[in-house]
This record gives C-alpha cells, sequence and structure tokens, in this order.
C-alpha cells in the first residue's frame, strides 16, 4: 500500500483559496500509483487561528469537498482531506472527510475529544460523538479496516481501542502538532499503533498557526510502533509504502488483542 503525506505549511495571512490551489498541486504532483493520500488537521483554516473558523467554515460538501472529490476522482485514489471546520446548522465541529477513488464521501467523523489545555478548540467546537470505522479501498482490489482519530485524540488511548475492536488495521491521525509538544506526541503516537499492533499515519502541518509554531512531524508507523518514516517540522511530501502483511503476521506471534481481559471500553 503506498501512501503520501502531503504536510503543507499554515500561514494565517494566506487566503484559503491560494491554499487550496497549493495543496491542488501537491497532490496532483505526488500522486502517481498510490492508494492513499492524507492531509493535516484544519490545513485550510489553522489549528489556533480560532479567529477564523467562523468565517472559514463550510458544510461538508462544501468546497474543500468538492476540491478533494474532482482530486480522488482524477487521481483514481483514496484522500483522507484532513479536516475542516464544518457547520451544521449552529454548530461547529472539526470534521475529518475522506473521499473515494469514484469522488463519492466514503466517511466522515468529528473530532471527539476537543482541546481544552489552550486555545478555544472546547469553548468554540462542539463534541463529535461516534467513532469511525470504515473499510478502505486498495488501488490493486481489497480494502483495508481503517480507524479515523484527528490531533488531540491521540491522548486517550480508549478510542484507539474502540477502533481497533471494532476490526480497525490501520489508523489515520491528521494533526497540528506544537513544537513545545513534538517530543511527547511522537512517543504516544508510537504506542497507539504498538498497542493496538496497527499501522498509523500521521500527517502534521509546518509553519505557524495563531503565532504557534508547528512542528511537522508526518510519519508512518509500523505495527511494533518503529518509525517506517517520518518529517521534519518544514514543508514536504512523505511518500512511503507499507507493508499491511505485518499487521496479521505481528498479530498471529504476538496475540496481545487476543489476550485482553477488560471490555469495558
Amino acid at each position: 500500500m503506498r501512501v503520501v503525506l502531503v504536510q503543507v505549511a499554515f500561514d494565517d495571512r494566506e487566503p484559503v483559496e491560494a491554499r487550496r490551489a497549493e495543496v491542488a498541486r501537491l497532490v496532483r504532483d505526488h500522486s502517481g500509483d498510490v492508494d492513499l493520500v492524507v492531509l493535516p488537521e484544519l490545513w485550510g483554516v489553522g489549528a489556533f487561528a480560532a479567529k477564523l473558523w467562523s468565517d472559514r467554515s463550510e458544510t461538508l460538501r462544501g468546497p474543500t469537498y468538492e476540491l478533494l472529490a474532482g482530486l480522488a476522482t482524477q487521481l483514481g485514489c483514496v484522500i483522507h482531506g484532513g479536516s475542516i471546520i464544518e457547520r451544521d446548522g449552529e454548530q461547529l465541529y472539526n470534521t475529518a472527510v475522506v473521499v473515494g477513488p469514484d469522488g463519492g464521501l466514503l466517511a466522515s467523523y468529528r473530532k471527539i475529544h476537543r482541546f481544552g489545555a489552550a486555545g478555544r478548540e472546547r469553548e468554540i467546537l462542539s463534541p463529535g460523538l461516534r467513532p469511525c470505522v470504515l473499510d478502505l479501498p486498495l488501488r490493486g482490489g481489497g480494502e483495508v479496516s481503517t480507524g479515523l482519530a484527528t490531533c488531540y485524540d491521540v491522548r486517550f488511548p480508549e478510542l484507539f481501542r474502540v477502533l481497533s475492536r471494532r476490526g480497525a488495521r490501520l489508523l489515520i491521525l491528521p494533526g497540528a502538532w506544537p513544537t513545545a509538544r513534538a517530543d511527547e506526541i511522537r512517543l504516544q503516537l508510537r504506542t497507539r499503533a504498538l498497542e493496538n499492533q496497527s499501522v498509523l499515519l500521521t500527517c502534521g502541518i509546518a509553519g505557524e498557526s495563531g503565532r504557534t509554531p508547528m512542528s511537522g512531524g508526518s510519519a508512518i508507523m509500523r505495527p511494533n510502533g518503529q518509525v517506517l518514516a517520518e518529517a521534519g517540522p518544514d514543508p514536504t511530501v512523505l511518500v512511503g509504502d507499507v507493508d499491511l502483511g505485518e499487521i496479521d503476521r505481528l498479530r498471529a506471534e504476538f496475540p496481545v488483542l487476543e489476550d485482553r481481559r477488560l471490555t469495558e471500553c
């Protein structure tokens, strides 16, 4: 399975239309014969630019979805669009959007855990209520059961246990990782992959949002917690080949998930 993680740089001053155009160019330039493209959390509005969220919010099938659907159809691959500020009536959500090779909506996931330590996410945004697992189609045929999470969700291992119990073998986690917490976030990402014996993909953002430096940190984690490929803090496109068979081999050799006794979550 070939994946592409598009780690763009955010700038609060850049118009959304210009950002969409740049993301579209990067996706087109790096998407030959790939199964999946992943974008960062809130790449169009800024994870720490709360004052922009309302004005830059959109409906689920708004302009960002239309852009992603066109790209997915053109390239014949799945695109995980990172996340948008979704407006649903009077409510705002941090919503991940996954588009299939035919341009159809494969899944959407409203971020369950809102960041409360700083910023205004918990104040402005409504929480998602439902974990999300989908069957993600592969270019060569077949599919992989995939669990979705977003950024701050990484600190709540019970969510990933739910995804695992629902069959997830691949975990996709777009983020906006602040430089100040880069080391601890990397540790948590590796741990979520290891403890669930799943491949984990995270796509971070570079640049600065709301005067908060972003660490980038896009990475591909193997199901044993080792890092297969990793980006630094600068804008980059990370391309990697994932061995999905390693998940089954590891789970057969060391059946941790079958040995669980506490099943409340």
